[in-house]
């Protein structure tokens, strides 16, 4: 195994960890690739590297808006620790790179003989259900900008860097809101010294800066997850 791997593999024992590796494939994910759609049946699950997903919720044929985000502390297809295929949400990649990818089958069967990865994933859902309530409440409650410093937040960890790629279309789709209101509050994170964001191209700048004009959800998100899957 490399020196970066998916954590949730991590955590796995070793026998457990080298028989699921034994049945993955590693691929490389596209930028705004799509994985899968609700309501349809899904035929892998993934397990990220390097790559970061967004998963989405789509109503009434609108765009959608952003209520779960997957990286390499996480997986795309945990429902099947539930027993269920289908998918619930439309997912996309955010950020391309490496992924670790499973056929249903190949998982469902690694599952059925690995406790500790049921038990992984029985944690891993709770975790995710807690970031679609904040996300649900933030989208409610809080205002642009301290959002979308959550958001950067979010990104930047699963991107493990400082700097990525992401257009003011984008954030306004994921934040569910208009362009207009999107680039006021990334201009006024740039204003501040927190980022700094030219044609497509974001960096952090400051870091603690920005955890601070954050809303509270980035934190509470951070001590769940840390809770159960550290």
């Amino acid at each position: 195994m490399g020196t970066v791997e998916n954590h949730l593999i991590e955590l796995l024992p070793r026998k457990d960890r080298l028989r699921l590796l034994a049945v993955s494939e590693q691929i490389e994910l596209e930028l705004s690739e799509i994985l899968c759609e609700p309501g349809l049946a899904i035929r892998h699950v993934y397990f990220p590297i390097e790559a970061s997903i967004s998963l989405m919720a789509l109503i009434d044929g609108s765009p959608g808006v952003e209520v779960g985000m997957v990286g390499r502390e996480g997986m795309l297809g945990g429902q099947m620790a539930l027993g269920m295929v289908t998918a619930s949400v439309h997912a996309v990649v955010q950020s391309p790179g490496a992924v670790r990818r499973i056929g249903v089958n190949a998982f469902r069967s690694e599952l059925a003989t690995s406790p500790a990865l049921q038990r992984g994933l029985h944690h891993y859902l709770y975790v995710r259900m807690a970031q679609m309530t904040t996300s649900a409440a933030c989208l409610r409650f809080h205002l642009i900008g301290p959002r979308l410093a959550r958001w950067l937040l979010m990104s930047q960890d699963r991107a493990h860097s400082d700097s990525f790629r992401v257009t003011h279309e984008f954030l306004a789709a994921m934040l569910g809101v208009r362009r207009e209101g999107v680039t006021a509050a990334a201009s006024a994170l740039q204003r501040k010294g927190l980022i700094e964001y030219r044609r497509g191209n974001l960096k952090v700048l400051n870091r603690a800066g920005l955890e601070a004009a954050a809303c509270g959800c980035y934190a509470v998100e951070q001590q769940a997850y840390a809770a159960l899957l550290c």
